[in-house]
């Protein structure tokens, strides 16, 4: 039976050389370790996850698309990206008739303001603003709008002080 303990000095015994080379290996671990930290790569400590998706590497191009939604993500701007979107299709989204009279002006913290170009639209706005709201929250995702304000004209401010007549335009209003 060859045994590899036919290199041992005399006088060692079994469990000296298994201590032995065991130190050795620890050793050469170490040394391993401390090349690689002067390299800047340190051995990972847990075991490496396979990813269903390929990776990518930092420098490979993306889809412009993709490249946006992970911009928008990262910077924390998706729901203002959204609500632009939704500015900007306003006509689309009320229909001709009511985007012709009206606009959407902000939105903060659950509210759309809209400004309407007359009182009578302003009006019509009050009335259909549950199913504005709905139909806000099919495009921005549910819960995204809770309420729609509306401002009629905004005029000069009136002059105080006695009635004037001469040249008078009221409150500037069209009525209709």
């Amino acid at each position: 039976m060859s045994d590899d303990l036919d290199d041992r000095p005399s006088g060692e015994s079994r469990d000296e050389v298994n201590a032995r080379g065991a130190a050795h290996a620890r050793e050469k671990l170490a040394q391993a370790k401390a090349d690689a930290a002067r390299r800047g790569r340190l051995p990972r400590t847990e075991p490496r996850r396979r990813s269903a998706t390929p990776r990518r590497d930092s420098g490979d191009p993306l889809p412009f698309g993709r490249a946006i939604r992970d911009l928008l993500a990262a910077r924390g701007w998706e729901q203002s990206a959204a609500v632009g979107g939704v500015f900007g299709r306003w006509a689309e989204i009320v229909g001709p008739d009511l985007a012709a009279h009206t606009r959407p002006e902000s939105f903060a913290d659950g509210e759309v303001m809209v400004a309407a170009d007359s009182t009578t639209w302003a009006t019509q706005v009050r009335l259909l603003a549950a199913v504005l709201v709905k139909r806000l929250n099919e495009e921005l995702g549910e819960g995204t709008v809770t309420r729609v304000r509306v401002h009629g004209p905004q005029g000069a401010p009136r002059p105080s002080g006695g009635l004037r007549v001469t040249g008078g335009r009221g409150p500037r209003d069209t009525y209709g």
